[in-house]
């Protein structure tokens, strides 16, 4: 068995030191996202505490609970000071360097699920450390909201637990510029369901064959890496028709207003 403590202590961690392990894991909070899209909103998450539970602290090693006891890694912080203030405390820390190639990657099965910090003494078991592994995992079809860039990564390396629930399934998908608040509404009805249609947004830059978000690609070549979110609004039996599958794209395009006041053409 590897350990978290021996991944750390193996790349400088001082054992001497007073150091604990944080899950962070809320209810109605996509920590991982906040973590990935706005970091410093997560650090003011992460640094903000309603009781002194950092006291006499030196460094947190910090993890985003994922589903049942698992947690994934996101980094170790030194802590350099605390004030009170009216919610509790406010702590100061600053990343510690030399775990970027661990960032994201590792899970660990987070003993003794009640306590959300636990002193490092507390051996972890880690259970993966995923190559190149940066983007989310696949919890559900509606949960499921995709960065441009995660969406890249995910086809582009052929993540097999995403292509595995993306091809078997077909439906109807949102596309949200972040930009602008406008939306694109697509249908995949292909063999390969929502991978093979998503497939083609990677190979074009983001476009996937449409005028308005070819233009908008064409004036900035990284617009949809910096603007284009991808989401599931509802699924189709494997047996679903073209023109069955367009007929509900058209509904939803209605319901939404996409053709007039959003990024559909027709």
């Amino acid at each position: 068995m590897i350990t978290i403590q021996e991944l750390l202590y193996n790349r400088g961690l001082d054992k001497c030191a007073a150091i604990k392990l944080v899950r962070h894991k809320e209810k109605g909070k996509d920590l991982y996202n906040m973590y990935r899209t706005d970091r410093k909103a997560f650090l003011k998450y992460q640094n903000k505490q309603e009781k002194d539970v950092f006291n006499k602290v030196d460094y947190i090693v910090s993890f985003i609970g994922e589903e049942g006891l698992q947690a994934r890694f996101v980094g170790v912080y030194k802590v350099n000071g605390k004030k009170a203030i009216h919610e509790g405390y406010e702590y100061s820390m600053s990343e510690v360097g030399g775990y970027d190639d661990l960032k994201e990657r590792v899970i660990i099965r987070w003993e003794n699920a009640i306590s959300w910090h636990q002193w490092i003494k507390n051996e972890m078991e880690v259970l993966e450390i995923s190559p190149g592994l940066h983007y989310k995992r696949f919890t559900d079809y509606f949960d499921l909201i995709l960065e441009f860039n995660e969406l890249q990564e995910i086809i582009v390396n052929e993540y097999k637990d995403w292509r595995n629930v993306l091809s078997v399934v077909k439906g109807i998908y949102l596309i949200c510029d972040t930009k602008t608040g406008k939306q694109y509404i697509g249908s995949a009805y292909g063999d390969d369901g929502f991978w093979g249609r998503w497939k083609e947004y990677v190979a074009t830059n983001g476009h996937g064959g449409n005028k308005s978000l070819k233009e908008l690609i064409d004036k900035e070549w990284d617009y949809a890496c910096k603007y284009f979110q991808f989401s599931i609004l509802m699924l189709l039996p494997k047996t679903v028709t073209a023109e069955e599958a367009i007929r509900k794209e058209q509904l939803f395009k209605r319901k939404l207003g996409t053709n007039s006041f959003g990024l559909n053409n027709n």
